[in-house]
Parts: structure tokens; C-alpha cells; sequence
């Protein structure tokens, strides 16, 4: 019986497995809303200066795969020239308990939040939305641009950050990153990449409070992805703009939880809790943006990471 597989960042390159996974990622949320599959919480042990040790586990019945993820976040990891996450995921058949595979953590954390970020502008944005608008110049920001790209036909791409040499890589990597020809321009503040784009994304390690975009910023009908964040009260965005905006949360118990902005806005008396929408109600239909300026606010789920394990692996086995 040969072992498990070894699925490095290499193997996880490229549209055609991103694509994948954004649609594993639908399949699973699909299921979420439907009542046919669950994610239990995270188990999460801070230690030190906002540093993290995370462990998460989730089984998805359909597709007959589990998954366990073991990460660490390390917000001063940077300054040190390391990654922000590392970690190893750990893949299972559901029928046999074998392991089937073994994911660079950092990496599939990488790719499936950008492609859960790709899902929600996939349903939320203008389908001619080409102006695209990054806070932050990171891992995360490569994989959200990897993202929204594959399901938007970008051709501009606004950045912003606050080290400015990183914002200048970033720029040179994402005028060939982003899968076609793109015009990349780096701004000298959040307001002047995020003023009248149509697709903004934020892609911070911030433990702040103090938010990094202003709701007036925002232009009426655009689309809002915020994933960054290093606990549960860090905010990106100012909670003033989920007021009036349709709100999108992957699932309202977990965003009621650990979503910064969320929490603020309801604490505000800015939104209600009936105001939050499962991303997987929009998959299963019946709900929609419709035209109206759209915020989805990520803060991950151990069932993500299974479905994205689970597409990445059948990716492998195919040869693909």
C-alpha cells in the first residue's frame, strides 16, 4: 500500500487548480447552508506578542475526505524575513482512515483564502469589474489577486502598504502574477488605491482597531473582500460601511465570533444579525448583491481548508 502524497506549493499553482478549488470551496459551502456538513470550531492558543498556535478539523461527507490543520501565526514573522503562517495539513479518507495526503499548510492557507475571497466576488461583483484594489502587500494579497483575477477580468490593480519596498516587489511579481497582462500602480495611501475601484481587497496582519479604510472611500456598488486581521477585534474596514452594504460572512455564528468588523457593527447598532448572509445561501440561490455595494468579511473555517486539501489532491491524482 504506498503512503501518503506530499502536495507541496508547487503543486498548488496555477488557474486551473485554483479554479478548482473556488469551486470545491462553493460545493462545500453549499452544503454548510443546506445542513449536510459542519465545521467545528478552531482551537485556537495565543501566546506571546498576538502569535497563535491553531488546530482545525473538519470531515466532508460528500466527497467522503477529512482534514487536520495544524498552523501557526506570527505577526513579527515578517520583519524577520519569515512567513506570517506555517503549518502542514493532513488529509483523510473518510471510508479506509487512511492519510492520503500531506499539504504545505502555509501555502493551502494561502490559496483557499484567496480562493474563498474568489467564491464571494464570483457572487457579489459586477461581472465587468477589471479594477481591482489591494491593503496590503503579502502572501495573502498574491492569492487574492490570483483569485479575484480568475474569476474577474482585471486589468488594473491598484496597492497599497505600508513598507514601501514590499509594496514595490509586490508590484513588480503581480505585472505577470496575476495570470494575463495587468497595470499595477502603487499608491501612496489606502485612499488613493481604494477610490472608485470595483473590487477592493484588504489583506492585512493588523491587530489594530483603528480602521484602514474609510466607508467613504468605498465607490456605490462595489465589492469588499476583508480577510485580514490577527483576532477577533482587529478591523480593516470601518464598520460604518457594512450599514447599507449586503453583508457576507462564510457562516453568521462563526463571524459573530471572531469577525472584527462584524462584532463593531452590531455593537453599533449599524446592522442587525439578520443582516449577515451565509456565503453558501448565495451559492444555493435565492440571494444576491443586486447591484449593491457588497462586503464579505472571511475569518476562515476548518472545513475551507478539507474542501480545499480534498480539490488539490484530486488535482494531483489526475495528473493536473
Amino acid at each position: 500500500m504506498t503512503g501518503p502524497v506530499t502536495i507541496g506549493a508547487e503543486d498548488m499553482a496555477g488557474e486551473d487548480r485554483l479554479v478548482r478549488v473556488i469551486d470545491a470551496l462553493a460545493d462545500v459551502f453549499g452544503d454548510l447552508a443546506a445542513g449536510r456538513t459542519w465545521s467545528p470550531p478552531r482551537t485556537v492558543v495565543q501566546h506571546g506578542r498576538q502569535r497563535e498556535l491553531l488546530a482545525g478539523t473538519a470531515v466532508w461527507e460528500r466527497r467522503g475526505v477529512g482534514s487536520v490543520k495544524v498552523t501557526t501565526l506570527t505577526p513579527d514573522n515578517p520583519e524577520r524575513g519569515l512567513p506570517l503562517i506555517h503549518g502542514v495539513v493532513v488529509l483523510t479518507d473518510l471510508e479506509t482512515g487512511r492519510v492520503t495526503a500531506l499539504l504545505e499548510g502555509a501555502e493551502l492557507t494561502a490559496v483557499r483564502t484567496g480562493a474563498v475571497a474568489g467564491l464571494a466576488t464570483r457572487l457579489c461583483a459586477p461581472e465587468d469589474a477589471d479594477d481591482l484594489a489591494l491593503i496590503g502587500a503579502g502572501v495573502q494579497a498574491r492569492a487574492l489577486l490570483r483569485a479575484v483575477a480568475a474569476v474577474r477580468p482585471i486589468r488594473s490593480v491598484r496597492v497599497y502598504s505600508r513598507t514601501r519596498a514590499r509594496t514595490e516587489a509586490f508590484a513588480e511579481w503581480a505585472r505577470d502574477g496575476a495570470g494575463r497582462p495587468v497595470r499595477v500602480t502603487v499608491c501612496d495611501t489606502a485612499e488613493a488605491a481604494v477610490t472608485d475601484a470595483s473590487v477592493i481587497c484588504t489583506t492585512t496582519s493588523t491587530g489594530d482597531r483603528t480602521p484602514l479604510v474609510a466607508a467613504g472611500w468605498v465607490a456605490p456598488g462595489a465589492h469588499v473582500n476583508v480577510i485580514g486581521g490577527t483576532h477577533e477585534e482587529a478591523i480593516e474596514v470601518d464598520p460604518a460601511l457594512l450599514a447599507g452594504a449586503f453583508v457576507v460572512v462564510e457562516e453568521r455564528a462563526t463571524a459573530l465570533e471572531e469577525a472584527g468588523e462584524v462584532r463593531a457593527a452590531l455593537a453599533g447598532g449599524l446592522i442587525g444579525e439578520d443582516e449577515l448572509h451565509d456565503l453558501g445561501a448565495l451559492v444555493n440561490g435565492g440571494i444576491t448583491a443586486d447591484g449593491r455595494t457588497s462586503v464579505f468579511r472571511s475569518v476562515g473555517m476548518a472545513i475551507e481548508d478539507t474542501a480545499a486539501a480534498a480539490a488539490l489532491h484530486e488535482a494531483a491524482a489526475a495528473g493536473g
